[in-house]
Formats: structure tokens, C-alpha cells, sequence
């Protein structure tokens, strides 16, 4: 099978972007270049491990869970399922990891034994979707977290998290809509950043965030909370 190489020219999908939709250019040009290096390689278990565990705390809570897990593994901070397994629920619940997510765990750990969780290997010979409906199969991992794999690991290059609220609050946005778009109607109009949809969507949570209002601790402004996947 042919392998799919990781990341895109950026430069191409830029100018692509600027020609396809201009209300979108105006807010690139204003944020400016976001070029990412996709090259830096990973362990499938150990990102969607930590996917899951960051999944609806904020970036500082989830880090300091992470952090806690990572100390139970026993070669480093690389969660394996042999470090998953060897982990008590005791110790992990006391790490701060709730109930289902210590589930989830197991059963992300399970599947790579199984065979299901893709090597890193496979996954470069893994279109999107075909991706998408093998890791759904794994307790905790829905449709988002995959497809911020397939963009933040993956470098994939045509990638709309229709569901993400901050992408569609950026829609809204940019081409100020009176409502943010439901996921389907997006699906619709994304088509129009096709085949770069990946940059368009790390534009529009850039947009999201310049157009809410910044908030600051101590009077100084508060850093943009990082993703599981960043």
C-alpha cells in the first residue's frame, strides 16, 4: 500500500486559501504565517492515552494528570500498554483519573494487543476515514480525537473537526454569521477550503480565540490553553 507522507506545503495551501475565500485571506494576513513540523515521531497508544486523559478538563488540570501517570510507567514518561496495565486503578484514580477514563485506558491498552490500535507503521498507510472507524472502536475514542491525531500528529491535509466549537465559532466569525454554523452546514460550506481544510482549521481556532475576549490572572494575559495533541 502506498504510504501517505505527513504534513503539506504550506505555502500551496496558503495561497489556495487566499484565493478561494477572501474574507478568510483578511484574517490570515492579520495572524500570520502558522507553519507546523509534522516530522517528530510518536507512539499511537502513548498520544491517544494522553488524548483521553486530557478529554473535558482544561489544558493545566489535564497536565497535571498526565504528569502524575507519567510517573507510574516504568520506562520514562511513555505510556505503553504494558505501563497502562501495570498501573493500578488505585494509583491512577489517586493520579486524579476519573472512573471511565481509567476504562478507557484499559481498554485502549486491550485493543493494541489485540491488534486493532494501528502501529505507527500502519498508519501511514491509513486514509482518513478508514482511521477514523478503526480507533472509534476504542473506548473514550470518538470521531475529534482522532482527527486532531490525523492534524497535529499526521500533518493530514484536508482535516474539519465539524463538531469543534471552536472551529465553528471561527466560521461565525469570518464570515460573520448571526449563528455559528451547525456541524452539517459547515461540512457544506468547508468544501470550499478543500483540499487544505486542516490550515483553514488552525486559522479559525486562531480566530476564535483573537475574537473572544482576553482574560488575565495578575494583570498579566493568560497563554492559549494547549491541546492533548500539541
Amino acid at each position: 500500500m502506498t504510504v501517505i507522507p505527513r504534513g503539506f506545503d504550506f505555502s500551496l495551501a496558503h495561497a489556495h486559501l487566499g484565493k478561494r475565500d477572501r474574507k478568510l485571506a483578511a484574517w490570515m494576513k492579520k495572524i500570520g504565517s502558522l507553519d507546523r513540523d509534522f516530522s517528530a515521531r510518536f507512539d499511537p497508544v502513548d498520544a491517544l492515552a494522553r488524548a483521553i486523559l486530557y478529554q473535558q478538563l482544561s489544558g493545566k488540570a489535564a497536565a497535571t494528570i498526565v504528569g502524575r501517570v507519567e510517573k507510574l510507567m516504568p520506562r520514562g514518561k511513555k505510556m505503553t500498554p504494558a505501563g497502562i496495565d501495570g498501573a493500578s486503578d488505585e494509583a491512577l484514580r489517586a493520579a486524579g483519573v476519573s472512573r471511565n477514563k481509567i476504562a478507557a485506558l484499559r481498554d485502549l491498552a486491550a485493543k493494541a494487543r489485540a491488534g486493532i490500535v494501528p502501529t505507527h507503521r500502519q498508519l501511514a498507510r491509513m486514509g482518513d476515514q478508514e482511521l477514523i472507524d478503526h480507533l472509534i472502536q476504542v473506548r473514550g475514542i470518538g470521531r475529534w480525537t482522532v482527527e486532531m491525531m490525523l492534524m497535529f500528529r499526521l500533518g493530514r491535509p484536508d482535516v474539519l473537526p465539524v463538531h469543534d466549537l471552536g472551529i465553528r465559532k471561527g466560521a461565525q466569525v469570518v464570515h460573520r454569521m448571526k449563528e455559528m454554523p451547525k456541524p452539517l452546514e459547515l461540512e457544506s460550506f468547508g468544501e470550499i477550503w478543500a483540499p487544505y481544510r486542516t490550515l483553514a482549521s488552525l486559522y479559525l481556532w486562531k480566530i476564535c480565540e483573537a475574537a473572544q475576549p482576553q482574560k488575565t490572572v495578575a494583570g498579566k494575559r493568560k497563554k492559549p490553553v494547549k491541546r492533548s495533541q500539541d
